[in-house]
């Protein structure tokens, strides 16, 4: 047995003496026993509470003899596609294969099959008629009610009823396992625990509904896309621990997949209880042949200092998951595992980040959020500050500033994203001078994500005016600072709202900035997030008024080649896109062009005589942008909504 990690077959059980499990853990991941991964955290709280978990990671779900490694568990199964929804790990926007999976061994392809955790749960009952199974992680957590399914392009049915599990737990589960192996153990049937928060049951008593807000039936929200938006409505509204209410959906007019309210917050010391618990910190030592696991390079020597958020981005699934209470860890429990970290032999000098979901939050956005909750009907920065806002870098700020100062340490990153639109809510410059002085290098990344006022309101985004307001003051800094440093927007097309007018905007305003993205995120409608259902619906699930939506993949090219287009390969459809709005006048070589008449290179030969144009004028100072766009774009992959981050 490797010492330490958990067992991952029969014979590493039998090591430990045990003839077995109480539970077994069947996860899409392969296993990594280190605090960035769900399925480490979940199976070491269960185990600090004197529960023995085998991990059956990665089975053969073709082969039904895989399933049983450890034989039948005492308690039940545990299901989980991984650290993300197997779709989106799968899948591209445009729906084709991804060619590396970060979470498989040497970053192979194949090993998880799609919509895994239905798919292990089936192999399960093929064998395990009645053993309970609970089924966790994002992929249940956001497809625990009827939603939208983009891979399939149909609303499908709550995620309990097709996998065949007893219980679902949703957000972030400790507190909920808990609860749940407890109730197991002490004989209560899987079928009856259907009082724990965090928690999804189903059942055929209507009076276990009594005290739920009935949502519109399954075959409802199927069939009338209104209806849907209705239902999405309430349920994000009640995705608050303090004033959320049960929810109940129907199917068939006598089933309920009834929805608990939500765990509470954690304390700092129940967190920093879970991040103190014996991680190897290490992918198990059998990948080692195959190249190990990629997805831990990038968070092995990060640490994790909140988790919620409140910036409630429209087209975030944090607050469907997570939820908008922001929950810290102590600085002293963040120093010990940054001390973990030094001692590594691969540690370099350089800790890669120190956040969360949005890395300076850490504690909720105002007094009243811990006894009264999430304000229902308004959000905490959109459209703007909201006045009760307790904006308070200093706590974050300490906290770098110990951890820099350690021993060995050359470098501290903040690489989570910071909220700009927070940072200029702090008359006090202090965070963003020391930031810039010490945690960014070269490059810092942010999210405008667009520059159409149109747009941003539909993503629940700041008005452009606080994005370039904040550029200013960044630029501001480090002319006073003497750093070279710069700003790395991340940018979203096709996001709903946005048309053709819109992604031209856009263009104009990266065409002033003399900057060229490498990289562009096209919109992904997953679950649980307010955009897609706005992407399905074409309606704002709030005020149900209708929204524009690009779903025609060629206007989708266009919008994303507008981002990009200085970019050869995107000549007609930039040049279709704007002779289809009428906008010829950006069709030249005036300064404020984005392409000439005629594609010059790729499938056109430029003139022969070398540094002109079509039209015999030079063309050096298309050289210019080009070269500002090495020293701005780069080419680190953005963190995905699938684990509470962009």
């Amino acid at each position: 047995m490797a010492d330490g990690f958990l067992p991952i077959n029969r014979t590493e059980m039998e090591e430990r003496g045990l003839s077995q499990m109480d539970f077994v853990y069947v996860c899409g991941d392969a296993y990594v026993d280190h605090p960035s991964f769900g399925s480490a955290i979940i199976s070491r709280v269960l185990e600090s509470f004197g529960y023995s978990v085998g991990m059956l990671c990665q089975p053969d779900w073709r082969d039904p003899e895989s399933i049983t490694e450890f034989g039948e568990p005492r308690l039940g199964f545990l299901v989980s596609s991984g650290n993300m929804d197997s779709m989106v790990n799968h899948y591209t926007v445009s729906k084709k294969r991804r060619s590396q999976d970060a979470y498989s061994p040497g970053g192979e392809t194949g090993m998880r099959p799609d919509y895994a955790v239905i798919v292990y749960c089936n192999l399960i009952r093929r064998t395990y008629k009645k053993t309970p199974i609970i089924i966790g992680g994002i992929e249940a957590s956001l497809r625990r009610l009827g939603h939208y399914d983009y891979w399939s392009g149909k609303v499908r049915r709550s995620i309990l009823l097709d996998s065949g599990a007893d219980i679902l737990a949703y957000g972030m589960g400790e507190k909920s396992i808990i609860e749940i192996a407890d109730a197991l153990n002490s004989g209560i049937r899987a079928c009856d625990v259907t009082f724990v928060r965090g928690t999804v049951f189903k059942t055929r008593n209507a009076d276990e509904t009594e005290d739920a807000i009935r949502l519109p039936a399954f075959e409802e929200i199927k069939t009338d896309k209104r209806s849907y938006a209705k239902s999405f409505a309430i349920q994000y509204k009640n995705t608050d621990p303090f004033v959320a209410k049960r929810l109940a959906e129907t199917y068939d007019g006598s089933l309920y997949v009834v929805q608990n309210p939500p765990q509470k917050p954690m304390t700092m010391q129940e967190m920093d209880d879970v991040y103190a618990l014996p991680y190897m910190r290490a992918y198990h030592p059998s990948y080692e042949a195959q190249g190990g696991i990629p997805a831990l390079k990038e968070v092995k020597f990060s640490l994790t200092s909140n988790r919620g958020c409140y910036g409630d981005c429209n087209f975030c699934a944090l607050t469907f998951h997570e939820g908008r209470i922001v929950q810290a860890r102590s600085h002293e429990s963040i120093l010990a595992e940054a001390k973990q970290c030094i001692e590594d032999p691969d540690f370099k000098g350089y800790i890669h980040d120190v956040g969360g979901p949005t890395a300076e939050f850490r504690k909720p956005a105002c007094a009243k959020q811990l006894k009264a909750g999430a304000c229902q009907h308004r959000k905490c920065l959109f459209p703007e500050p909201c006045p009760n806002l307790e904006v308070d870098h200093s706590d974050y700020l300490k906290l770098l500033r110990k951890l820099r100062n350690l021993p060995k340490v050359k470098k501290v990153f903040v690489r989570s994203g910071i909220r700009f639109d927070y940072v200029m809510a702090d008359r006090n410059r202090t965070f963003l001078r020391e930031l810039c002085q010490y945690h960014v290098s070269g490059q810092l990344r942010v999210a405008p994500e667009h520059i159409s006022d149109n747009v941003l309101s539909k993503m629940g985004k700041p008005r452009v005016t606080v994005y370039n307001a904040f550029v200013k003051e960044f630029e501001k800094i480090n002319r006073e600072l003497d750093m070279k440093q710069f700003i790395v927007p991340y940018l979203m097309s096709s996001h709903p709202g946005s048309t053709l007018k819109d992604a031209i905007a856009l263009a104009e305003y990266i065409k002033k900035l003399g900057y060229m993205p490498e990289q562009v995120q096209d919109f992904y409608p997953t679950p649980g997030t307010i955009s897609t259902c706005m992407y399905y619906t074409g309606l704002d699930p709030e005020t149900l008024k209708p929204v524009y939506v690009a779903t025609n993949p060629h206007e989708k090219a266009m919008q994303r080649a507008l981002i990009q287009y200085r970019d050869p390969k995107n000549y007609d459809l930039v040049k279709e896109a704007l002779i289809r709005e009428g906008r010829t006048d950006l069709i030249g070589f005036g300064k404020e062009c984005l392409i000439p008449p005629r594609q010059i290179g790729g499938r056109e030969k430029s003139r022969k005589n070398k540094g002109q144009g079509t039209d015999g004028k030079r063309q050096g100072a298309a050289a210019k942008p080009k070269a500002q766009s090495r020293k701005t774009t780069g080419t680190k992959h953005r963190p995905g909504t699938q684990n509470g981050k962009r």
